[in-house]
């Protein structure tokens, strides 16, 4: 009887965990069928003063300016923001994705690279998700890599005053694990938007 009992527990775990890796090899296909966005920047910061909702000089205190002024004089402009990625899944089951390799680029410039290691599910029919990716980088450093004017532009749409929009664009990789074996896209996934007046 033990036996018996030590035969259907081992087979019962066998059983659930070839469900779970076939679960997740759904999941894998169902993400190539996604439509990914870039659906806004929030929590946007310059020199740690939130600039989110400014729309001209005059509306910075004294104090961010006084902030600002003096991060630009030390020759470091920290810019920071949340861009949210919108994922949407037509497929009739569930998607999801467990680590995203990724690649900032701001008016075609590479600004930042990185690695999110977020588990997300997308619901089934039309079930949407969104993956937070919390940037910061120095704003100085990139304006002298090079193309001063499509910073400055993204800097003006930051504070509200911008006359073109931003093209912000993200190139994605996303990755499932499959039991303990990670599954990635083979190429980049890229998605664009344009913002203006952040």
């Amino acid at each position: 009887m033990k036996r018996s009992l030590l035969i259907f527990t081992i087979l019962s775990a066998f059983v659930l965990n070839s469900c779970d890796v076939l679960n997740q090899i759904s999941q894998v296909a169902m993400l190539s069928k996604c439509q990914f966005r870039l659906s806004t920047l929030t929590n946007t910061k310059l020199a740690g003063v939130n600039v989110q909702n400014i729309k001209s000089y005059k509306d910075l205190s004294l104090v961010d300016v006084t902030k600002v002024t003096a991060a630009y004089a030390t020759g470091n402009l920290p810019l920071s923001f949340t861009l949210n990625v919108e994922a949407k899944n037509p497929n009739t089951t569930a998607a999801g994705m467990s680590k995203l390799d990724w690649i900032l680029l701001i008016d075609d410039l590479e600004v930042l690279t990185g690695v999110t290691e977020q588990r997300i599910t997308i619901p089934a029919n039309g079930g949407t998700a969104v993956l937070p990716l919390n940037l910061s980088f120095d704003l100085l450093k990139v304006i002298e890599a090079r193309n001063v004017e499509s910073l400055a532009n993204f800097g003006l749409n930051l504070a509200g005053a911008g006359n073109r929009p931003t093209r912000v664009t993200l190139k994605a990789k996303p990755t499932i694990y499959v039991g303990s074996s990670p599954i990635t896209y083979p190429d980049y996934i890229t998605i664009n938007n344009e913002f203006t007046g952040l």
